[in-house]
């Protein structure tokens, strides 16, 4: 069986390191800890992760953030994966910092990257880790704020909800959504 992991974020150099790239970020240290290489290819950045006999297809788009939809919908129909095996992480203004939670369902939440893969797919049906990235901003500046690099105090706090969401990665190909979220959820 086949799994479709998305991280959501942008490419390029100048969104490195940023809030709105936290997808693109846990999918680097996965890959990172599992000795993979990721490929440039259509629509996106991939990599194939094996774990506990299942095959996680790793994919970072390469769309932009707005179109990233595009790049869900080939890599399903690429490698022939349906939609209740397709997860998707992003960032989360709504959730406190350093916070994780999976969702089997959801809105888009205003997010323009789950609104396009909603658009795309024609439902919201699809597993979300939702990475908190807090609300910490001033009114009008919301933008800057999620486009904005992450501050001194907080890189060091990324590390263990990077590794929860990891985990998460890992118990939705393995134990499925409902037992990954009864365990880490309430972390």
């Amino acid at each position: 069986m086949k799994y479709l992991v998305v991280g959501l974020g942008n490419i390029g150099s100048e969104y490195e390191n940023t809030r709105h790239n936290i997808g693109f970020d846990v999918l680097d240290v996965l890959a990172k800890e599992a000795k993979l290489e990721f490929e440039n290819l259509r629509y996106g950045a991939v990599a194939t992760y094996k774990y506990k006999g299942k095959s996680i297809i790793l994919l970072k788009p390469s769309t932009y953030m707005n179109l990233s939809g595009k790049a869900v919908r080939y890599w399903m129909q690429q490698e022939k994966i349906s939609q209740e095996n397709v997860l998707v992480v992003v960032d989360d203004l709504a959730l406190p910092f350093a916070s994780v939670r999976m969702r089997q369902k959801g809105s888009d939440a205003g997010h323009n990257g789950l609104k396009n893969i909603q658009e795309i797919l024609g439902n919201a049906n699809y597993s979300r880790i939702r990475f908190g990235i807090g609300d910490n901003y001033s009114r009008g500046k919301q933008i800057d704020y999620v486009l904005g690099k992450w501050t001194k105090d907080e890189e060091p706090a990324l590390h263990e909800p990077i590794d929860i969401a990891i985990k998460m990665i890992q118990g939705f190909a393995t134990i499925g959504p409902a037992r990954t979220m009864n365990t880490y959820n309430k972390k």
